[in-house]
């Protein structure tokens, strides 16, 4: 899995998340100018993740407190078991 970036426009502002390729040159699809990169998405490669750090996919871990996305079933901090998720 290759590491997820923020690429964005700089006449729109137009933004989207891809795995980019080394040395790719990403497009937007409406202007055709050349894709920026602002930012690099949390959590890095290699993880079992595919949800970005952001307070709506977080939870914290019931066992050593530290956050861990919402779809692991194990914390990659103390590697236990975290419950199911409540309503």
């Amino acid at each position: 899995m290759n590491e997820r970036y923020r690429l964005r426009s700089p006449s729109s502002g137009r933004e989207i998340l891809v795995e980019a390729e080394p040395g790719e040159i990403y497009l937007d699809r409406e202007s055709g100018e050349r894709m920026e990169i602002v930012g690099k998405m949390l959590p890095l490669a290699p993880s079992t993740s595919k949800l970005p750090w952001a307070v709506e996919t977080l939870r914290f871990c019931p066992w050593c407190d530290q956050l861990a996305q919402r779809d692991l079933n194990d914390c990659p901090t103390c590697a236990r078991r975290m419950g199911p998720l409540g309503d």
